[in-house]
């Protein structure tokens, strides 16, 4: 068997390696448990939250040699929970045990400019968008959007970090700003005059076959997300559109996972935001009104499971605990009808995702 196939379907005891130890990955290694597969978690940091779901934890850098032959020797088969894995660590890790979803969708979702290239050239809008590698990029960039436009970094940066809004700029406002960014390649985007923000999970297995769930509407405060509601508050048409647009970028990338899609429900149709190579912050809800949870989905494709219904039993409003709202656990765990999810984080700091609720709204199900 090469590297490149598929070890699936995994027999109960298989190993799954994690690389990335955050709550996704926990949440992983609680679906990977389910199914009766063991996991190892690639993380630096001791105690993760994943750690605590897992088998073993290795405790180092995600680029060490040694770690990931380590990795790749105990594992049948390699995922990862978020998407700044170095490239040629997942490559390294590619010649040696099935990595899923490939390096290559790693790749395009790395770098933004990369990214909106290869959405428009799959026939998908975006945002319109310029490279900015100095000030005069910056300020030239700032004239042809009439001033307006959010400036990022081109890798890294989640959650509203590595982000610089400009309105009614001039070339003005443009001098320093490269420097202070970092100093490292950005992009400049164009806003977007959109009535919501949806997102769409979707899964791929390594036969071609997709599924999607249910759209999902999002409101972000400060850059993280803060609540998603599903059914999302727009046409039964655009909701189909925006999973039309998922398998359409999970076919062109040869993808095997779960992926997640960010898109704005513009006056002209929709707009790609951004894709996740991953299992995705608003798909959360699936774990309460969903028989087969994202992540239950991404382990039954990288282990070559029959992929699972996305239908959903109950609309829902899913919402992030952030920082200190997690204190809010004794008297959400009252209410009836709520999924709590904590995280095993130890600190509770401000921008730190600390757990989730799924407040579900019954409903027949459909036949």
């Amino acid at each position: 068997m090469s590297a490149a196939t598929p070890a699936g379907p995994l027999a109960a005891g298989s190993t799954i390696g994690i690389i990335g130890g955050g709550q996704l990955g926990r949440m992983l290694a609680m679906a990977a448990a389910r199914l009766s597969y063991r996991t190892v978690i690639l993380e630096p940091q001791v105690d993760c939250p994943a750690s605590q779901m897992a088998n073993r934890q290795i405790v180092a850098g995600y680029d060490d040699p040694q770690a990931l032959a380590e990795l790749a020797a105990g594992c049948d088969v390699v995922t990862y929970e978020f998407e700044n894995v170095p490239v040629s660590a997942a490559e390294a890790l590619a010649a040696q045990v099935p990595v899923f979803p490939p390096p290559s969708a790693l790749e395009v979702s790395q770098d933004r400019l990369v990214e909106k290239r290869f959405l428009n050239s799959i026939g998908l809008p975006t945002a319109p968008f310029r490279a900015v590698d100095g000030d005069d990029d910056l300020a030239e960039a700032i004239a042809a959007f009439g001033g307006d436009g959010i400036l990022k970094t081109r890798r890294m940066g989640y959650d509203g970090k590595g982000q610089r809004v400009f309105r009614d700029a001039t070339g003005e406002d443009a001098k320093g700003v490269y420097e202070a960014m970092g100093g490292v390649p950005l992009i400049l985007e164009g806003f977007v005059r959109f009535q919501r923000e949806v997102s769409v999970i979707a899964a791929r297995d390594s036969a071609g076959n997709c599924v999607c769930y249910d759209a999902a509407e999002n409101v972000h405060v400060g850059g993280i997300l803060r609540r998603s509601t599903v059914p999302a508050g727009c046409s039964s048409h655009t909701a189909i559109a925006a999973q039309e647009f998922a398998v359409t970028i999970l076919s062109r990338l040869d993808y095997v996972g779960v992926l997640g899609v960010e898109l704005f429900d513009a006056e002209d149709g929709l707009v790609v935001n951004e894709i996740a190579p991953r299992v995705h912050n608003s798909g959360h809800w699936t774990e309460a009104a969903c028989a087969i949870s994202q992540f239950e989905q991404h382990i039954r494709c990288v282990a070559g499971l029959p992929l699972g219904r996305t239908l959903r039993h109950s609309d829902c409003v899913m919402e992030n605990l952030i920082g200190d709202e997690v204190f809010r656990a004794p008297e959400l765990a009252a209410e009836n009808n709520l999924v709590l999810h904590l995280y095993g984080k130890a600190e509770a700091r401000p921008g730190r995702k600390m757990g989730h609720f799924t407040r579900l709204v019954t409903r027949p199900v459909r036949p």
